[in-house]
């Protein structure tokens, strides 16, 4: 009897990130990685998403490239405008639009691909989109990607934990000044955290807190899905990695993704080593003010793509950072202000212009990769400490909102490469900070040692080297069953 020959499909991942940039440029370093290793990939953007990286992204590279496609869905807002003018939604906008309306155009969009998906990768925050059901509905296994560190996972996690055992929600926001959110709770591979050390959406206060329950939410579906990705690598986390190993049955830590990037060729990835990811018009005339200056002489500050202060807090910080005495980057995008444009008075402009450059965006790796910067201000989000840590760059963490907390004490009190401070810190406080940041070697010398752990890590037999290839493998697997 003649066999009958099988049929294996070719291995095809469909990648869904959470609308924010840094969520997009982590995923997209993955797909890329993935790309590179012979899967097919269909990145799926929002509309005005997609639009944006495609204007300053850079990525015409990638879009039609054999074997990787982009594909969106709607995002309420009108697609076929062709002004200049960014999109106005929030990321809470955003979200609320999405809830309701993602899943039957992502249902259409997955079905009618012309090569069958065999799997999807999903950024963990977009199970709230009906993700795990549309997996189901499909006949596709997914992938939850937390394009965060493990501890600020864990933190997350933490939401579902707490309110089981009803230290959460806060009753009323008296609990957020009185001294409870210094209560020492425990958590598996982590020591000594306080409370006010979790993401402030874990806290919740009162009876409907919909952060609280939508982190509450986030962490059952982890629950529910046998295989996780993480951007974090061993060396930096390997006990709170212990840790999760022991509770989810298929744990992939895969990073510093960046400098998994670095071991393809030149010719590989072309231009795009650090390039190609921004959703902002970027403004390469900062890098000709970094060369005029000496090696770990500036000092770089950037609150990334969401946070937002009042101008009196800008004010505080622009003339904390002239006091200092050191030079410094520092962007500054337009809608960081609350409630209006960002309109520096002309004495702080003039001093400026003597130690400073002020940029709108920057492409940020490039910048932390430089010689001459030798500290980073920043709001402390995982996908600039990460990047900082690859440079192997000192912090000063200011933190605003979601994993920024978790993340600012792991950099200060477990991987000592930083310094603590409130986002309403005066002048004077901001000027010593950045003085003790630039003037001292220990946390520049503690940020190279990790710098070279992560490269070890990256290395062709490194433990985030060896995740990936495990993540291949299972990829490929699943193309067959």
């Amino acid at each position: 009897m003649e066999a009958v020959p099988i049929t294996v499909q070719k291995p095809h991942v469909v990648f869904i990130p959470f609308p924010a940039q840094s969520h997009i440029k982590c995923m997209l370093k993955l797909a890329r990685l993935l790309h590179h290793k012979g899967l097919y990939i269909t990145f799926v953007n929002t509309q005005s998403n997609q639009k944006r990286l495609l204007k300053y992204g850079g990525f015409h590279d990638l879009d039609g490239a054999p074997g990787f496609q982009f594909k969106t869905v709607p995002d309420g807002l009108d697609s076929t405008s062709d002004d200049d003018h960014e999109p106005t939604q929030t990321i809470v906008e955003l979200a609320r639009y999405l809830a309701p309306n993602f899943l039957a155009p992502f249902l259409d969009l997955v079905s009618g691909l012309e090569t069958p998906a065999t799997c999807m990768i999903s950024d963990g925050f977009m199970t709230f989109t009906q993700i795990p059901y549309a997996a189901e509905k499909l006949g596709v296994p997914i992938i939850l990607f937390w394009t965060m560190a493990a501890s600020g996972f864990m933190g997350f996690y933490q939401a579902k934990v707490l309110m089981e055992k009803g230290v959460v929600p806060l009753k009323d926001e008296s609990y957020m000044t009185n001294g409870y959110l210094d209560t020492l709770i425990d958590i598996p591979g982590m020591k000594e955290i306080r409370l006010r050390d979790l993401p402030e959406h874990v806290l919740g206060v009162g009876p409907k807190s919909t952060a609280l329950e939508f982190s509450v939410k986030a962490a059952h579906e982890a629950d529910k899905v046998s295989h996780m990705i993480i951007h974090t690598f061993e060396q930096l986390e390997s006990s709170l990695i212990q840790e999760l190993n022991s509770m989810f049955p298929h744990v992939y830590t895969i990073g510093p993704l960046q400098l998994l990037l670095n071991q393809m060729t030149q010719k590989e990835t072309k231009n795009s080593t650090f390039n190609g990811y921004s959703l902002w018009k970027e403004e390469p005339e900062c890098f000709k003010w970094l060369h005029s200056k000496e090696p770990d002489s500036v000092v770089y500050v950037n609150f990334g793509s969401l946070a937002v202060m009042s101008l009196q807090d800008l004010l505080e910080l622009g003339w904390g950072l002239v006091n200092s005495n050191h030079y410094f980057l520092w962007i500054i995008r337009s809608d960081l202000v609350d409630g209006g444009p960002v309109v520096l008075p002309a004495e702080l402009e003039e001093v400026i212009k003597e130690r400073g450059f002020i940029a709108s965006w920057c492409s940020q790796e490039e910048v932390l990769n430089h010689p001459s910067v030798g500290g980073f201000l920043t709001h402390g989000g995982w996908g600039s400490v990460i990047e900082s840590l690859s440079a192997g760059v000192p912090m000063i963490c200011c933190p605003f909102t979601g994993d920024q907390r978790t993340n600012c004490r792991q950099v200060c009190n477990e991987w000592e490469v930083g310094i603590e401070i409130g986002k309403d810190a005066g002048r004077d406080e901001l000027a010593k900070v950045v003085r003790e940041l630039m003037e001292g070697g220990r946390m520049r010398s503690k940020a190279m040692e990790w710098r070279e752990m992560a490269e070890i890590a990256t290395g062709p037999d490194g433990a985030s080297s060896l995740d990936l290839q495990k993540l291949f493998n299972e990829l490929s697997v699943l193309s067959r069953d």
